[in-house]
């Protein structure tokens, strides 16, 4: 079966406010990247690149109250560069 390119994944973060209050936007990070590991089989050796759009809006309003969950667009790249890009969906 064919891998799709692109690809459209909204990430629930409701996890991250189940920890101290002052690790929450680290730990939503954390699960973005689980999630996408885990939705896109991704192999050891394959990179993940985070647009850094994603990280400012996770940590627009601060540590503490990360949104509940995001909408990601995941893209596989052929280039051994970086095969996987992360970027907030419109």
């Amino acid at each position: 079966m064919v891998r799709a390119a692109e690809s459209e994944l909204v990430v629930p973060l409701r996890n991250a406010w189940n920890i101290t209050r002052y690790k929450r936007a680290p730990r939503a990070m954390q699960i973005i990247r689980d999630q996408v590991i885990r939705h896109l089989k991704v192999k050891p050796e394959e990179q993940i690149y985070i647009d850094p759009a994603v990280n400012e809006h996770i940590w627009s309003r601060g540590i503490e109250h990360p949104p509940r969950k995001v909408r990601l667009k995941v893209t596989r790249h052929d280039e051994p560069d970086f095969p996987i890009e992360v970027t907030l969906a419109e």
